[in-house]
């Protein structure tokens, strides 16, 4: 019997809309075969796995892919899927990802933390596999020679509270938010609330592991001392997989302080501000005092009719940690940074790993065990952007600057000073480039909750405009930027092949003139550019 006509089209338009889903999924499922079988026949014990293997179509798959996402702007429905996440408990099983992503050309993305600010460890615009490292999450601290080894996979947060649990005079100079991943942290600089004191995390690393593109694991000594220099501030994923580093610990002293100090325009905040800048990097060493400057709403205490109820102004928040006590804290202040008026009852003494758990916004009297969480309260939408401010902004050049972030009336800017330990490290010793001569870093951040494309237009172009509106400010040919504060606005490579011009362009603002060393060791130990991504270091061709 002849099918009718229209039921024929129906079915044709049926298949039409089938066919592709289909036949990415015959794709998905032959790929997802193939790898499994690669990686059973390179790993130890080989019959485990499928169970650290998820394809799309694994029930479990959403909820692995997102476990780690950290910016709601990379996990909408348009955003790219992995074909394939691999969670390894074992390195075996790292070394098999990396040589049967090879075997079948799929690139290979690596979380840790996934507090990539652009989603770039979880996110690709070409087919990809997501390599999660959160299982090797082991941490060994050896307080008899003060050093620790440390997986990529733990977070920041759990690395403190295993060092708090052997000692009380003992830390670590890293980054303040408990939930970031160790992996990405070391190898891209890593910096918090000791810089002044102790330099950059990456200052502090004496050891590592890595599997390069072939599938070794090397230690610093198999590795030699070019890549050992590269993963220390270049970025790890453009060499190789971090398995983990040794670290050298800090001795921190029994008694910290830390302050919170805020200020309105109507408070003197511009004079306030300008001084800061002055001493903000040349105030004693043990001192680390962030400034958080951001427009804000407030009520009018003006009962007149006609009276505007509410004006924005501008708050700075003056946040600080000191390496001693409050008593020793006061005169500094008072002799360096009269201007804040810091005053004893604005302190707080307590010991380093209680000033962990404040910086990190925790309530007073909150239990160390909170570092042990791997998952944030909420994750919301952010854009962050970076700058080196080396001359400080006048008076009439912060007036602008207030009137311009009033205006926009969205984010806020995290100013972080230099100086101390930060200025007597050589730019070359590491990396990262940005030492002496830089008074502060800037983050530009803004964080929203609003859900669709328009409002992320609005949110990210507000911060895209401020950042614009700095540039006489900031530092110049080029302008500098911190890798950790991952912003593909600045340049990105649009693929892997012949990338060296692009990734000259963001490669010098956050690598300086160490970008070429880069580049050589990239070109030694990766030449066909495995280990690529959107800011990857790009190999020489040969």
């Amino acid at each position: 019997m002849e099918m009718p006509r229209t039921s024929f089209g129906l079915l044709h338009l049926l298949l039409g809309f089938l066919f592709p889903f289909v036949s990415s999924c015959a794709a998905s499922e032959s790929v997802y075969d193939t790898f499994l079988q690669c990686l059973s026949n390179h790993s130890t014990p080989s019959d485990k796995t499928s169970s650290i293997v998820y394809a799309q179509t694994n029930s479990s798959f959403p909820n692995v892919l997102q476990l780690y996402i950290r910016n709601q702007r990379f996990n909408q429905s348009s955003t790219p899927k992995p074909l394939i996440i691999v969670t390894p408990t074992d390195e075996s099983q790292v070394q098999a990802a990396i040589i049967c992503s090879r075997n079948i050309s799929i690139q290979l993305r690596i979380r840790s933390g996934g507090h990539d600010y652009d989603g770039l460890s979880y996110v690709s615009d070409v087919p990809f596999f997501i390599l999660d490292m959160f299982n090797l999450r082991s941490i060994d601290v050896n307080i008899n020679d003060e050093t620790a080894w440390v997986q990529a996979g733990a977070t920041l947060g759990e690395l403190y509270y295993r060092i708090w649990e052997k000692s009380r005079v003992h830390g670590f100079p890293a980054g303040v938010c408990p939930t970031v991943g160790v992996g990405g942290h070391l190898s891209g600089g890593g910096y918090g609330n000791m810089l002044r004191k102790n330099g950059l995390s990456v200052d502090h690393i004496v050891d590592a592991q890595i599997v390069d593109v072939n599938g070794r694991i090397l230690d610093r000594k198999s590795m030699g001392e070019d890549l050992f220099w590269a993963i220390r501030g270049g970025g790890g994923a453009s060499f190789g997989v971090i398995l983990s580093y040794k670290i050298k610990l800090v001795r921190v002293p029994e008694i910290v302080t830390v302050f919170r100090v805020e200020k309105t325009l109507a408070e003197n905040a511009t004079e306030i501000v300008y001084k800061w800048q002055h001493i903000a990097d040349k105030i004693d060493k043990d001192l680390f005092i962030r400034l958080l400057v951001q427009p804000i709403t407030v009520e009018n205490d003006n009962e007149s009719s006609k009276a505007e109820k509410s004006t924005t102004t501008i708050k700075a928040t003056f946040k600080s940690l000191f390496l001693g006590d409050a008593t020793r804290l006061i005169p500094v202040m008072n002799k360096d940074f009269p201007e804040l008026g810091l005053k004893k009852e604005d302190c707080k003494e307590m010991s380093w790993i209680e000033s962990v758990l404040d910086w990190a916004n925790f309530d007073n009297g909150t239990s160390v065990d909170v570092l042990l969480n791997r998952i944030p309260k909420s994750v919301k939408f952010l854009k962050r952007k970076s700058d080196y401010v080396q001359k400080p902004i006048q008076k009439n050049g912060l007036e602008g600057l207030w009137k311009k972030m009033i205006e926009l009336g969205k984010g806020g800017m995290v100013l972080n000073p230099y100086g101390g330990r930060m200025s007597e490290i050589p730019a070359s010793e590491t990396p990262f480039p940005h030492r002496a001569g830089n008074i502060f870093k800037i983050q530009y951040s803004v964080t929203w909750e609003e859900q669709g494309a328009e409002a992320d237009k609005k949110y990210v172009n507000a911060m895209r405009e401020l950042y614009s509106y700095m540039t006489p400010f900031v530092s110049k040919s080029p302008r500098g930027a911190y890798l950790n504060y991952r912003d593909i606005d600045i340049g990105i490579s649009h693929n892997c092949k012949n990338s060296y011009q692009e990734g000259k362009v963001y490669g010098v603002k956050y690598f300086m003139n160490n970008f070429e060393r880069l580049v050589k060791v990239k070109t030694d130990v990766d030449p066909q550019n495995f280990f690529c991504y959107e800011q990857s270091i790009p190999p020489l061709l040969k």
